[in-house]
C-alpha cells in the first residue's frame, strides 16, 4: 500500500471535520415529501420505481413487461443485445463450443454479429492493443497498489491518457481506437494491480507478470494471467467467457452506462469518460452487489447448522429481513432487480453452469444452499414486506459464487464486471459521439429561500 504521510496526520478525521459534517447535515438534509409535492422524479425514476425516458438507444433492451389490454402485466425478463435475444446468443456460440465475448463484442460495437474473417480480424486488433507502455508496470501499478481494483482500474485508464498523443482527439475513428485498446487492456491492468497489492501486502508473496497470450480468448486469458501455473480446465474458462458475455451490456438506463452517456456529452476524451464510469461501477449498489451476495453466505453458512433444513435457512432470512442478522440493512441481497420482477434472464442462463462447475468443484453442497435460498427467499420476503412486487434471483446472486469458485480473489469480483461492460460502454460512448446533440443537464428544483446578505459583523 501506499505509505502515509506525516503520522497519519493527513488522513485523520478531526473534530473540526465531525463538526462541519453536522453543519452540512443540517443544511443539506432536504425534506422528503417535497419531492412529491414538485413531482420530482427522484433517481430518474417514476413512483412506480421505473426509469424516466430521456434518451435514445439501438444498442441493447431490458424488458420486464408488455401491455395487455392497456395495462402493463409483468413477464420473465428478457434482454437484447443489438435485437438479439440474450438466450439465442449464448445457446448459438455455447452450441458451437466457441468462446463468445470476443464476437459479443463486435455485435455491440459495430450492430451486426462477426463473419469468421471479421472476427479474426477483431481478435487481431484485440491483441494489438494488449501490450501496455513501457514500464507502465513498474512505474504506475507497482508504485502505488491500491487495495482496491477498481481504483487501480480508473487510475491506470486516466494514466494511459498521459501515454496518448492523440488523447484529446474526439473523432469517432480515434474514440473506437481508444475503446478497442481499453477492452484489451482491462484484464491486464486489474490482474497486474491485485498481484501488485499483493506482494505489497505481504512480500513473501510472488510478484508475476504473466504476458497474454495470442491464442486464448479474453476469458482464457484472464485465468492465465492470474494463476502463477497458468492452469485451468475447459469448463472454468468457459463459464468466466459466459459471465462476461451476460455482464457486458444492460440497457442504457443502469448508472454506470448513463454516466458514459452523461460525461461524453460534455466532449471530453475517452479515458475520462471511462473512468467516470468505472467510478460509478465500483458503488455497492452497482458492480459491488454480488460481493454483498459472497458475505451473506459465508455468514449464512456459519450460523446455520442444517443447509438441507428449510426452516432454520428460512429463519435466517427472516432474520435478514427484519435486521437482525448479517449487517442488519435488512436485505436478502441477490434477489431482486430494479427492472425485472418475474426473472432475470442472465441469472436464469447461469444456473445451470453454475450446477456443473460446482460439481467440478466438489461444492455441490453449496450450490444446494443458494439453490435453496433462491426457492425459499421469494416467498419469505412476500411474506414479511408489506408492499411486494415479486422478486427473483439476479445475476449477482449466483456470479460472485461462481468467481468464489473459480479461485478469483474477491478484490477481483468488480474488475471482472468491468471487464466486461467496457464493451457495452464502449458501444454507449460512440452512439454518444455519433448522435453528439446538447450536453445531458437535467433539471433540479432549488427549495431554498431567498434570504440577504449579511455583514461579517453582524453575523451570529
Amino acid at each position: 500500500m501506499v505509505k502515509k504521510n506525516n503520522e497519519d496526520e493527513f488522513f485523520e478525521i478531526t473534530p473540526e471535520i465531525t463538526n462541519l459534517t453536522q453543519l452540512c447535515i443540517r443544511k443539506d438534509t432536504i425534506d422528503p415529501s417535497l419531492y412529491a409535492e414538485y413531482d420530482v422524479k427522484r433517481g430518474l425514476r417514476d413512483l412506480n420505481g421505473e426509469g424516466v425516458l430521456c434518451g435514445l438507444s439501438d444498442i441493447s433492451e431490458v424488458r420486464a413487461k408488455k401491455t395487455i389490454a392497456g395495462k402493463k402485466v409483468p413477464i420473465p425478463g428478457e434482454l437484447y443485445y443489438r435485437g438479439i435475444h440474450i438466450n439465442d446468443l449464448t445457446r448459438g456460440f455455447l452450441t458451437e463450443k466457441r468462446f463468445g465475448f470476443e464476437e459479443t463484442t463486435y455485435l455491440l460495437l459495430f450492430g451486426d454479429l462477426p463473419t469468421v474473417p471479421q472476427l479474426e480480424e477483431f481478435r487481431g486488433l484485440l491483441n494489438k492493443y494488449r501490450t501496455l507502455p513501457t514500464n507502465f508496470v513498474r512505474d504506475i501499478i507497482m508504485k502505488a497498489p491500491s487495495s482496491d481494483m477498481m481504483n487501480t482500474l480508473a487510475r491506470s485508464v486516466l494514466t494511459l491518457y498521459a501515454y496518448d498523443e492523440k488523447a484529446n482527439d474526439t473523432s469517432l475513428e480515434n474514440t473506437l481506437r481508444q475503446c478497442i485498446e481499453m477492452i484489451a487492456l482491462f484484464p491486464q491492468l486489474a490482474v497486474y494491480g491485485y498481484q501488485a497489492y499483493v506482494h505489497d501486502t505481504d512480500p513473501s508473496q510472488p510478484f508475476f507478470i504473466h504476458t497474454p497470450r495470442s491464442d486464448l480468448s479474453v476469458a482464457e486469458n484472464i485465468l492465465y494471467m492470474l494463476r502463477i501455473d497458468n492452469k485451468y480446465t475447459e469448463l472454468e474458462a468457459r463459464i468466466l467467457d459466459l459471465a462476461l458475455v451476460l455482464h457486458a451490456e444492460h440497457g442504457g438506463g443502469n448508472n454506470s452506462t448513463f454516466t458514459t452517456h452523461v460525461v461524453a456529452s460534455s466532449g471530453t476524451d475517452a479515458y475520462s469518460v471511462i473512468a467516470a464510469a468505472l467510478s460509478s461501477l465500483k458503488g455497492p449498489k452497482h458492480g459491488g452487489a454480488n460481493i454483498k451476495v459472497v458475505q451473506m453466505f459465508v455468514d449464512m453458512m456459519q450460523n446455520v447448522k442444517d443447509w438441507e433444513d428449510e426452516e432454520e435457512v428460512g429463519n435466517y432470512l427472516s432474520g435478514l429481513l427484519r435486521g437482525k442478522v448479517f449487517d442488519h440493512k435488512g436485505l436478502i441481497y441477490g434477489m431482486g432487480h430494479a427492472v425485472y420482477s418475474i426473472s432475470d434472464p442472465r441469472a436464469t442462463i447461469f444456473r445451470k453452469f453454475v450446477k456443473n462447475l460446482s460439481e467440478e468443484k466438489g461444492m455441490q453442497k453449496e450450490y444446494g444452499l443458494y439453490a435453496l435460498v433462491e426457492r425459499l427467499a421469494p416467498q419469505i420476503i412476500g411474506k414479511e414486506r408489506r408492499t411486494y412486487k415479486g422478486v427473483s434471483a439476479n445475476i449477482d446472486f449466483y456470479s460472485g459464487f461462481v468467481y468464489n469458485m473459480l479461485g478469483l480473489p474477491m478484490e477481483l469480483f468488480t474488475p471482472v464486471f468491468a471487464m466486461a461492460r467496457i464493451a457495452g460502454w464502449s458501444a454507449h460512448l460512440l452512439e454518444e459521439r455519433i448522435n453528439a446533440g446538447k450536453i445531458i443537464r437535467p433539471a433540479y428544483k432549488t427549495v431554498a429561500s431567498h434570504r440577504p446578505y449579511i455583514p461579517m459583523e453582524s453575523r451570529e
